[in-house]
């Protein structure tokens, strides 16, 4: 079983995978925390972002497989680590490099391949699992996301910018958007869930009702 949610930053995907996966009994893969954790490597290698040739030399070096509390990358368990503003930065940049995403689409298509998973990104439904059993997209206001982002910032002890985040936010955005390869859109037999109105518990219950939907109908 392969369920695919995508959708802009601060949609709530990840918080919302996390749960729907374990609801599931499947595996909880966050597409996301692989660009962090090459973001990671850039940054501790003091590699020039810009450098595309050394960041795929990064991302085909990535040996990573996710824990429960986030991801461990060449023998190092990483958590908050790869949240921090500099990495997402860096993980938007690499996002757009075409050789990155091959190297990464192709480590995802993998893990997939071995066991039921729930994963979340920016192009899953779209280029990295376009079979899927479920493919979502998630949406929400910019007001909504900044507000998320700022309060789960606010919970590591950061003091975060409102206007800076908003700007932030919508320049992930516009980079997701407009790359070249495999930009973020949504997929045209995903179901949309605008999640600006809602708890992450609703939207939790809606997509596991459109797994059971989904899934009993193809039984």
């Amino acid at each position: 079983m392969q369920v695919a949610i995508d959708g802009p930053a601060g949609a709530g995907k990840s918080t919302v995978a996390k749960l729907v996966a374990k609801q599931l009994g499947a595996k909880y893969i966050d597409t996301g925390a692989m660009y962090r954790a090459v973001g990671w490597l850039v940054s501790t290698n003091h590699v020039d972002v810009k450098d595309e040739e050394q960041v795929l030399r990064l991302a085909e070096s990535l040996r990573f497989s996710f824990t429960d509390s986030g991801i461990q990358v060449n023998g190092f368990q990483l958590t908050n680590e790869i949240r921090t503003e500099q990495i997402s930065a860096f993980a938007s940049a690499i996002a757009k490099i075409g050789g990155v995403r091959e190297v990464l689409v192709e480590k995802q298509r993998q893990l997939a391949g071995l066991e039921s998973v729930v994963m979340d990104g920016r192009d899953v439904g779209t280029h990295v699992l376009p079979n899927a059993n479920i493919k979502i997209f998630l949406t929400a206001s910019v007001e909504k996301r900044v507000e998320r982002r700022f309060k789960e910032l606010k919970r590591k002890g950061e003091q975060p910018s409102l206007e800076t985040l908003k700007q932030e936010i919508m320049d992930r955005d516009h980079n997701d958007k407009n790359r070249q390869f495999a930009p973020l859109c949504k997929a045209e037999d995903a179901i949309l869930l605008d999640t600006t109105e809602l708890t992450m518990d609703q939207v939790v219950d809606q997509i596991l009702q459109l797994c059971r939907t989904k899934l009993g109908g193809e039984e």
